[in-house]
């Protein structure tokens, strides 16, 4: 959609990932050997770009520990999306994805990606509407499952890189590995600074209280803002750590969270919300924009 000057690539059979485009450059990381191959249950392959994920990603009522091990749901592995409508600049597409929690509870929905991309002087705007739909026929309580949408912006990272976001309260702010090394916040007044220069893999978590997330590379001359809409006043934010199945969910919900990885990229991942009860036909939505521009 749009042009090489000012576009974007949506890979329907790549998880529906999006790629986006400026003055001819891919400015999402791009894993082309993911691209060229093809993954299997033994090896996931992950093509970089602006991908839909389920949350949570772990615990007992998490996506990704069903087995036990840690693996990509299948259902979204194994994705192709349809196009439902397109013109020059917008584009909604959909596709079906059975999960399976940690509980073993299979849970049926339809994922919604509604696209639109404008282009400003030195950048382009990316809105991304992230829908999933529960299409059971049961209701289902927090006791047997959550889930949000949950929205990955990668980004090629390394030396020199960092994330930026306000928040004036820093207890608002935590490290969701736990690990004594993640030294990388630096605060100054109400601003936090997070090296992503691949030094160890490392995940950041925020509540509701920090508006935006920002990353920049100096190398490239590039800053990525990605602001996200607030939730519907039915929904709250739920807890999508990476933690093993057995244990549950934790009261603290994330926003926005920065992971950095050793093999040269970075997220700015977005969460939605849940409801206390999703019925069926209940629609989990994220409205997000993410701005790239040149420095």
């Amino acid at each position: 959609m749009g042009s090489l000057n000012a576009g974007a690539i949506i890979a329907l059979d790549m998880e529906g990932r999006l790629f986006t485009v400026f003055d001819g450059e891919v400015l999402n990381h791009v894993n082309l050997s993911a691209i060229a191959e093809e993954g299997t249950n033994r090896q996931y392959l992950i093509a970089g770009g602006d991908g839909l994920w389920p949350a949570p990603e772990g615990t007992s009522l998490g996506y990704n520990y069903p087995t036990g091990k840690w693996r990509v749901p299948p259902g979204v592995s194994a994705s192709r999306y349809l196009v439902d409508n397109a013109t020059k600049k917008t584009a909604t597409i959909h596709c079906e994805v059975d999960l399976i929690n940690g509980l073993g509870i299979g849970i049926p929905t339809i994922f919604k990606r509604k696209i639109s991309i404008s282009k400003g002087k030195k950048s382009i705007n990316v809105h991304v509407v992230e829908t999933i739909k529960y299409i059971g026929n049961k209701p289902l309580r927090h006791t047997d499952a959550i889930l949000a949408p949950w929205s990955l912006c990668m980004l090629g990272s390394g030396p020199g890189c960092k994330a930026i976001f306000p928040c004036k309260d820093k207890s608002s702010v935590w490290d969701l590995y736990n690990d004594a090394k993640c030294t990388e916040m630096d605060w100054d007044g109400s601003i936090c600074r997070v090296a992503t220069n691949g030094s160890h893999r490392y995940q950041v978590a925020m509540d509701e209280k920090v508006p935006w997330v920002e990353f920049h590379d100096i190398n490239r001359g590039l800053i990525v803002h990605r602001q996200a809409e607030m939730l519907p006043v039915d929904q709250s934010y739920i807890d999508i750590s990476d933690v093993p199945p057995d244990l549950s969910p934790s009261g603290k919900g994330v926003r926005y969270s920065v992971y950095s990885d050793t093999n040269n990229f970075m997220e700015i991942e977005v969460a939605g919300g849940c409801p206390d009860v999703i019925n069926p036909g209940t629609e989990m939505s994220l409205a997000v924009n993410t701005q790239f521009r040149q420095t």
